[in-house]
């Protein structure tokens, strides 16, 4: 990559261009700085408005997650204990929100809302980063072998990349944890919670991943293509430098703008997916704290607390806009043609 130039600013205000390039042996020198397109990119988003508060609200969430349990000890709560004595006879909270219960109380069991909200916030973001890390490294691997080796490497690899796009994503999504199960849980029914609770975050980072790396290869394969043929390349190969070194310190830097660009637009997306698999019965199940399993849980009690509901749904809307437009504005930073 090659770096740009940024003009300094002259030591005296009044020198001129002119002298500074006469003759007399009173020039001065123009002192520059180098900056690399990525750096650019990134002094360009600090000065974004809009991606400095998505950052905020990223961070936000992340430190909820983080602090959990200090937030529920200042709270004073837990999320599997059952308040019954603040539920009446046909199981709906006697309370809204209290000194003790900042959230109210879950309709049925009486269990804290405010300590399952702040523990549901774990779930969506570990699985939504876990994913993100690992597609973005599947993919970004395999599109640099498939787009710099060619040949039946490249043929190959393309075949895999179409065909784990052509899978029904849905119908996996809801089998695999079944199988996972029956694999390395021997009942179900009798198993202690936990095991089922591992084997179940297992099987959704491991679906998300199985079908998300393959579009972020095919399109590290499309833009080694077109480096390949480039004269630094060349150089390289006339060189003798191996290829482990042409594809991790000479093709990698040139595609970092794709990488960040596509993993910033990924995060949001596995957020929703792993609220949508769980709202549906096929993520994560009791007692384990999750928004979408708040949701599913609260759909047959938003009238009569509509709390109950909206608190998760609010927080995965807000999170999942704030990195929406936090993608776009990483784009944007990187690709200045497509500035609003």
């Amino acid at each position: 990559m090659e770096p740009l130039i940024e003009e300094a600013a002259l030591e005296s205000k009044g020198a001129s261009l002119d002298a500074m390039t006469a003759p007399t042996g009173d020039t001065k020198k123009v002192e520059t700085r180098r900056k690399s397109p990525t750096q650019i990119a990134l002094a360009r988003l600090r000065k974004d408005k809009v991606a400095m508060i998505c950052i905020g609200v990223f961070s936000f969430f992340i430190l909820i997650a983080v602090f959990a349990p200090l937030l529920v000890k200042l709270e004073g709560q837990d999320t599997t204990t059952l308040h019954q004595d603040l539920l009446d006879q046909y199981g709906f909270p006697t309370i809204s929100a209290t000194s003790d219960h900042w959230f109210g109380v879950e309709p049925r069991l009486g269990r804290d809302l405010f300590a399952r909200f702040v523990y549901g916030a774990r779930p969506s973001l570990i699985v939504a980063i876990s994913v993100t890390l690992i597609t973005g490294l599947v993919g970004v691997v395999m599109g640099l072998l498939a787009g710099f080796l060619g040949g039946w490497v490249d043929r190959i690899i393309s075949w895999v990349i179409d065909f784990v796009l052509s899978l029904p994503y849905l119908l996996f999504a809801i089998a695999v944890p079944a199988v996972i199960l029956t694999l390395f849980v021997a009942d179900a029914s009798t198993a202690d919670t936990s095991e089922v609770t591992r084997a179940r975050f297992a099987s959704l980072i491991l679906v998300l991943s199985f079908f998300g790396w393959a579009s972020l290869a095919r399109l590290i394969r499309g833009e080694v293509l077109s480096l390949r043929e480039r004269e630094f390349i060349a150089a390289a190969r006339v060189l003798g430098v191996p290829t482990h070194k042409v594809l991790f310190k000479e093709l990698l830097p040139n595609l970092v703008a794709p990488i960040i660009i596509s993993t910033s637009l990924a995060l949001p997306s596995y957020i929703v997916a792993e609220a949508g698999l769980t709202f549906l019965g096929v993520g994560l199940v009791e007692p384990t704290p999750s928004w979408g399993l708040t949701i599913s849980n609260a759909t047959t009690y938003y009238r009569a607390d509509p709390l109950y509901l909206w608190l998760p749904v609010l927080a995965i809307s807000i999170l999942v806009l704030s990195l929406s437009l936090l993608g776009d504005s990483i784009r944007d930073a990187f690709d200045p043609r497509t500035r609003r």
